[in-house]
């Protein structure tokens, strides 16, 4: 997993619990990295795995409830570190259409062995889109807060619900309708 994924992650920890809460769940977390990452370096999945489970037992907060909020917050750190992405599209429905095409090619160039998931597209109107997320680390509440804040960011709003195809999240449906304004 991309150290930007890490650094990001705890950046969040701390804006939202403090940086106390980010040495607890390092220390007690068993990282062969130490708990220090660089964006560009890359690390252990099962580091965020660990950084997560010590995060929920820390805060009492689900772990679905944090990859959510972690979601919200990377869409916009995301768009800082690349305005130039987002500002290519004039809605949120054109953005999550082409994330595929256009967003992961961007992001391959710049992380060349990023592990991404995929968004297969079933269907799309104007206001509405239907895709599989697939990713074998089932983060696919990480993705349903990217795509909550990816509609905030544009001023709309949408109804977002979502279908777990394989019971471990490594294959999820989403629906998306936008609100009318």
């Amino acid at each position: 997993m991309k150290g930007i994924v890490f650094t990001e992650f705890l950046d969040m920890v701390e804006a939202e619990f403090g940086l106390e809460t980010v040495d607890a769940i390092i220390e007690a977390s068993d990282l062969p990295s130490e708990g220090i990452y660089t964006s560009i370096g890359t690390y252990d999945f099962n580091e965020m795995v660990a950084l997560l489970t010590q995060l929920n037992q820390l805060v009492n907060k689900p772990i679905e409830n944090l990859l959510y909020a972690f979601g919200h917050y990377l869409f916009n750190s995301l768009g800082r570190a690349h305005p130039e992405i987002i500002q290519s599209y004039s809605s949120p429905i054109g953005l999550l259409y082409s994330i595929e095409d256009h967003i992961h090619v961007h992001v391959k160039k710049l992380y060349p062995d990023a592990e991404l998931p995929t968004f297969k597209i079933l269907e799309k109107s104007d206001t509405s889109i239907s895709m599989v997320y697939s990713s074998s680390r089932g983060l696919y509440r990480l993705a349903h807060g990217l795509i909550e804040k990816c509609f905030e960011h544009f001023n709309a709003t949408a109804t977002v619900s979502y279908e777990l195809l394989k019971e471990d999240g490594t294959e999820v449906r989403f629906d998306i309708v936008q609100n009318a304004a």
